[in-house]
C-alpha cells in the first residue's frame, strides 16, 4: 500500500483539563477535542436513560469492553497499513478484533489509492483539535477516513455525529494545509462481522460541515455563559 507523506503533520500532546475533558496542546494553544464538543452539544437523554436502566456498574463495564475491542482493532489496522506485524493472541477478544479488522481490510481498504497520514493529530487554529485514523485518497478522492466498531450494524441516520467528526477533521486539514478535502469515509464493522462503508461527499459534505460549525459555535457560547 502506497504511503505518500505529502504533508508535514505536527505532533502535539493530548491532556485532560481540570474538568476531565480532552484538550490538545496545539501550535495555536490548548483547544478542546472534537469528541468533547460533540459530547457537550449532543442530546444525551437516551444515553442517560440507558445507564439508569442497566445500572452504572454494568454501563461502565460495557463501555470499557467496547473501548478495548475498538482500540485493539485500530491497532490491527494501523499495523496493517504500515506493513508491520499485526497483534497476536488467541483469546476471544483478540480473535474478534482480528476478524473485524479483516473485514475492513478486505472490503474497505481495497479502495485506497494512497495514504497521506496515519493517526494524525489535526487542529483548526483557535477552535478545536483531534486525531483522525487515516488521511488518504479513497476511490480517487482525498478523504478523511475513520474506523468504527459497533455491537450491531447502524443505519446511516444513526451515525450523523461520525459524519460531523469527519467534517471537523476535513475543515481542520483544509485550513492548516491548504487542501480541499470534501469526502468522509467511515469503515464500520459489527461484532457479528457485518460491514458497511459510509461515504459523504458533495452537498452532503456541506451539510455536515455546516452542522459541525453550528456545534462549535454552540459549544463556545455554552462555555462563555458558564
Amino acid at each position: 500500500m502506497l504511503i505518500n507523506r505529502i504533508y508535514d503533520y505536527k505532533k502535539f500532546e493530548r491532556v485532560e483539563d481540570e474538568t476531565g475533558n480532552r484538550v490538545y496542546l496545539t501550535p495555536t494553544g490548548a483547544h478542546p477535542s472534537v469528541t468533547t464538543i460533540l459530547d457537550a452539544t449532543e442530546n444525551n437523554e437516551a444515553l442517560v436513560a440507558w445507564r439508569e436502566r442497566v445500572g452504572e456498574k454494568e454501563a461502565q463495564r460495557i463501555k470499557e469492553e467496547a473501548t478495548g475491542l475498538g482500540s485493539l482493532m485500530h491497532e490491527h489496522l494501523e499495523q496493517y497499513v504500515q506493513e508491520l506485524p499485526r497483534p497476536g493472541g488467541s483469546n476471544i477478544v483478540r480473535k474478534l478484533a482480528s476478524n473485524m479488522a479483516d473485514q475492513i481490510i478486505n472490503r474497505g481498504l481495497v479502495k485506497l489509492d494512497e495514504i497521506w497520514g496515519i493517526e494524525e493529530p489535526l487542529w483548526f487554529p483557535n477552535l478545536y483539535a483531534g486525531t483522525t485514523d487515516l488521511i488518504a485518497v479513497y476511490d480517487g478522492k482525498p478523504s478523511i477516513c475513520d474506523y468504527k466498531t459497533t455491537k450491531k450494524m447502524k443505519s446511516r441516520d444513526k451515525i450523523e455525529n461520525y459524519f460531523c467528526q469527519g467534517a471537523a477533521y476535513s475543515l481542520a486539514h483544509n485550513e492548516v494545509y491548504g487542501t480541499d478535502i470534501r469526502q468522509i469515509v467511515i469503515f464500520m464493522v459489527s461484532r457479528d462481522l457485518q460491514y458497511e462503508t459510509f461515504v459523504v461527499e458533495s452537498d452532503e459534505f456541506d451539510k455536515y460541515a455546516d452542522r459541525w460549525i453550528e456545534k462549535v459555535d454552540l459549544f463556545y457560547r455554552m462555555n462563555n455563559q458558564s
